[in-house]
């Protein structure tokens, strides 16, 4: 089809050639350039406009963060460049069903602000592994969690977004995959490692902006090409690749491609799976995820947190229209391509025998967008792999500095642990280069349902056990470690089989074990979810229960309990360098809280004592905010960051209208779509 006045004249290449080569235009460059600079700079102006010299002050953005760049991040942490494509080619596959994971997420978001934001800012808590530590105490649970969240991080987020990007940086920017990563990986460590996480908010504001501009301009191209919605739901089962057979049933669209709710038996996702099953690796993301749940806790107050919520769960009825419908309106324009059914000629398309649904979304944007806004569409990729990745990068290193490191060496100086968590952002960034390999060995046939199958066998116990110490009083540490144990034993035994037996093409048949077979990774999430839960209840009634300690202000029934004050040593008693909040009841043990730390410097060193240092030591301090005169201030108590959970009742009640209001969007969509 014509693309539009300004594109590029066709060129003469092989019709099964998934992106035919051409150069970016002078107008794309300059949209690409623009962007890049817009971003360095809102990321130094972050940078410079907040204190970065502090443990809160790096890791909370400081706790000042109002509504909207709240909402934003938790949208531009949650949609990386994994969502665009993988969005896109389920829907190219399989049609609509996918946005249900979207649709639950906009009511997991508010489930986060209204039920389990005020039990972590009640419990004072900064990180997940921490509210653990504190509710059930002892080391086995959140050390546990803290090494099972980086993993998930590091092999799952990191790696699927680094895939996802590569499919455009390698085909629209023609650079070699490497130099492209390594490059991305830098500015975005550059403005992670010097700002902290205001600067990863801010900027993650501009990105959606971004994101939102060019994602809602190539829908409208997209639509416009296939006749609009209606011409969409006609042509989209009529869009079958040239080359196939016509006595197979592969590479036919599916006869619900238009239905969320499917059959329980037959589909590839059945409706009692989505309403149960899905329910579980949700609330972990949006709930308990350190990602997403750091971002609300450093919002000024609860009312700032919940309308950043609110701002999110209206942006995520965005993917359906902005990601899954384009990925259908893919395939009925390039049926060759994106619809390919022969194992052969799917590998000659994308390399890819099992099938070539997840180029639908780089398709379309290389092949119907005008010149200057292919670049703002590039533009919008790089943006949702940055936001995402500095996202990671950040809360990563939070929970490796504070539930890890922290507690290896509980008497850390401020300035210690500042420089350890930005030497594990670059770690991290390393790692990300050479996990590549493995990404680009990784050839799934659609990649959005790769990731939720994954998440579906690891995250459940993790949120399991967050619920029930939320909400049961009794639940004790051994019933919480065994029925987390034993949770992630089954789903590494299930993660194992889907490894071992992959799921066959369509023609072949299929000989995996009937529990892999048979039972679909939404249903094994339900199963996994019952396992864990009557294993804590089981061994939680069977052994001594927690101490007062352990529930005061951590539960949901509690969280307005008084505030326990301990007796206060003498002044000229050696402190450790994590102290006990004022006000706060804590567990032996070290504290892991970001508010609680102190920079804990010999008096022997103040004044003229203190040694030199070279230029460029101090250039490097400075640019990671830890130069200047900061340093020669006495160390304080840091405020937490927010210490109330009181709020103004006019704005509470406005919040409370909006909360409904946005609850009856997301049934009226799932009564629509269903």
């Amino acid at each position: 089809m014509d693309s539009g006045p300004g594109s590029p004249p066709p060129t003469l290449a092989d019709p099964l050639e998934a992106f035919p080569p051409r150069s970016l235009e002078a107008g794309d460059i300059a949209v690409l350039a623009l962007y890049f600079l817009f971003v360095l700079a809102v990321g130094l102006w972050s940078t410079v406009r907040t204190r970065r010299d502090t443990v809160k002050g790096y890791f909370l953005a400081g706790g000042d963060m109002v509504w909207w760049p709240v909402g934003a991040s938790l949208f531009a942490s949650n949609i990386g460049s994994g969502h665009f494509v993988g969005l896109a080619g389920s829907g190219a596959a399989a049609g609509i069903s996918v946005a249900a994971y979207e649709f639950f997420g906009l009511f997991s978001v508010l489930t986060l602000a209204w039920i389990f934001l005020p039990i972590y800012i009640a419990g004072q808590v900064t990180t997940m592994p921490e509210y653990l530590r504190k509710r059930f105490g002892g080391n086995r649970i959140p050390t546990t969690l803290a090494v099972l969240y980086l993993f998930i991080y590091i092999f799952t987020k990191i790696s699927v977004d680094m895939y996802a990007g590569a499919i455009f940086i390698q085909q629209s920017l023609h650079l070699d995959l490497y130099l492209a990563t390594a490059g991305l990986l830098a500015i975005t460590s550059l403005y992670t490692v010097t700002g902290g996480l205001a600067a990863v908010i801010y900027t993650d504001a501009l990105q959606t902006v971004i994101m939102l501009v060019g994602a809602l301009t190539l829908m409208g191209y997209s639509f416009a090409a296939v006749g609009g919605l209606e011409g969409l739901r006609e042509k989209y089962f009529l869009a079958l690749a040239s080359s196939r057979s016509e006595n197979s049933s592969c590479g036919l669209p599916r006869e619900d491609a238009f239905h969320i709710f499917r059959d329980p038996l037959t589909s590839d996702l059945p409706w009692p799976g989505i309403l149960l099953g899905m329910s579980m690796p949700s609330l972990w993301y949006w709930c308990t995820d350190q990602v997403i749940v750091q971002r609300s806790l450093a919002a000024k107050n609860l009312s700032h947190a919940k309308g950043g919520s609110l701002v999110a769960a209206y942006l995520k009825v965005l993917p359906l229209f902005m990601m899954v419908f384009p990925g259908m309106a893919s395939r009925v324009l390039f049926p060759d391509q994106v619809a390919c059914a022969d194992p052969k000629i799917c590998q000659k398309v994308c390399g890819n025998p099992s099938g070539c649904s997840d180029i639908a979304y780089p398709k379309l944007v290389l092949e119907i967008l005008p010149t200057g806004l292919r670049g703002l569409m590039i533009a919008v990729m790089l943006a949702a792999l940055m936001s995402s990745l500095t996202s990671i990068f950040n809360s990563a290193s939070t929970i490796f500095t504070m539930d890890l490191w922290n507690h290896l060496r509980p008497r850390a100086s401020e300035q210690e642990l500042m420089i350890v968590g930005r030497v594990f952002v670059l770690l991290l960034a390393l790692v990300s280069v050479l996990w590549i390999p493995a990404i680009q060995a990784s050839q799934g046939g659609q990649l959005f349902i790769y990731i939720q199958s994954v998440s579906s066998y690891l995250q459940p116990p993790v949120a399991v056990v967050f619920i029930v110490g939320c909400f049961w009083k009794r639940a004790n540490e051994k019933g919480a470690f065994w029925g987390l144990i034993s949770g992630l034993l089954l789903g590494l035994i299930r993660l194992a089989l889907d490894f071992v037996y992959p799921q066959p093409r369509c023609d072949q048949q299929d000989t995996r074990p009937a529990v892999v077979r048979d039972v679909h990774y939404l249903y094994f999430s339900m199963v996994l979810s019952a396992v864990t839960l009557v294993s804590v209840s089981i061994v939680s009634w069977a052994t001594e229960p927690p101490s007062e300690e352990m529930v005061s202000r951590l539960t949901w029934f509690t969280r307005q309990d008084p505030v326990v004050r301990k007796a206060q040593g003498p002044p000229a008693t050696a402190l450790p360098a994590a102290h006990t909040q004022s006000g706060t009841a804590e567990a032996g043990g070290p504290s892991t809280q970001l508010d609680l730390v102190l920079e804990d410097k010999p008096e022997m060193h103040s004044g003229d004592v203190t040694p030199k240092k070279s230029r460029a030591l101090r250039a490097i301090l400075w640019l990671c905010g830890m130069g200047g005169q900061g340093e020669a201030q006495p160390p304080s108590r840091a405020e937490p960051v927010i210490t109330s959970l009181e709020e103004n009742p006019l704005v509470k009640t406005l919040l409370d209208i909006s909360l409904v209001a946005c609850v009856s969007c997301g049934i009226f969509l799932w009564g629509y779509f269903a």
